[in-house]
C-alpha cells in the first residue's frame, strides 16, 4: 500500500494540474483561449485581461483547487512529509507542463501559492502576506510573486527542517521564477506594466 501510495498520490496529482483552468473556462463560457491572447499565459491574469473579472477569478480558484486538493489527499492517507511536499510539486508541474495542452501551462503562482497554504499553512499565509506587501507597494504582481517565491526555500527549511522537502521547494521556486523570465527582462527594462 505505501508503494501504491507514493506512485499514484504525486500522478493523480499532476493529471490534476494538468487540467488548465484557464483554458477549459475560456472554452467554456466562449472566450478566446488565452494562449493566443494578451500576454499567451494560460493563468488567471490574463483571463482577466481578455475575459473579465468573473473567468479570472473562476480560473483563480480553480488553479488553487487543484494545488491544495492534493495536498490535502495526500494528508489524509499518509503522515510521510516528503510525499506530501512532492505530490504538492506534482500537482503545481501538472499546471505549468500540463499533459493535456502540449505542456505550454501557466506561471504556477496561485497553483504553488494553495500547495504550500495546503503543506504548510504558516508558511502559505507569509508567503501570502509578502506577495500582497510587495504587489501593494510596487504595484508589479510578478515582482511580488518573484520576490515572495525566492523566501520558499528558507521558510519551508525554518518549518521543516528537512533537506529533501526544502530541494523539492527550492525545485518549485526555481521553476516560478524560470517561467516569469520575459517578466524579469521586462523588470530590468524598466517596461513591465
Amino acid at each position: 500500500m505505501p508503494y501504491l501510495e507514493t506512485i499514484s498520490l504525486p500522478l493523480l496529482a499532476y493529471l490534476l494540474g494538468s487540467l488548465s483552468s484557464a483554458i477549459i473556462l475560456s472554452t467554456i463560457m466562449g472566450f478566446p483561449d488565452p494562449r493566443s491572447e494578451g500576454s499567451n499565459n494560460p493563468g488567471a491574469t490574463n483571463v482577466l485581461r481578455i475575459a473579465g473579472k468573473k473567468a479570472a477569478f473562476l480560473t483563480l480558484v480553480g488553479d488553487c483547487l487543484k494545488g491544495l486538493i492534493p495536498v490535502l489527499v495526500a494528508m489524509t492517507v499518509s503522515d510521510d512529509r516528503l510525499l506530501i511536499a512532492a505530490t504538492g510539486f506534482c500537482a503545481f508541474a501538472g499546471h505549468c507542463y500540463p499533459v493535456f495542452f502540449r505542456f505550454k501551462g501557466g506561471k504556477g503562482v496561485a497553483t504553488a501559492i494553495a500547495v504550500n497554504v495546503g503543506f504548510n499553512w504558516i508558511i502559505g499565509l507569509i508567503i501570502i502576506a509578502i506577495w500582497l506587501l510587495f504587489a501593494k507597494f510596487f504595484k508589479i504582481s510578478s515582482l511580488a510573486a518573484i520576490i515572495a517565491f525566492a523566501t520558499l526555500p528558507l521558510l519551508i527549511y525554518w518549518q521543516e527542517t528537512s533537506m529533501p522537502i526544502t530541494l523539492i521547494s527550492t525545485a518549485m521556486s526555481v521553476i516560478l521564477i524560470w517561467r516569469h523570465r520575459s517578466n524579469i527582462q521586462r523588470l530590468l527594462q524598466g517596461t513591465e506594466s
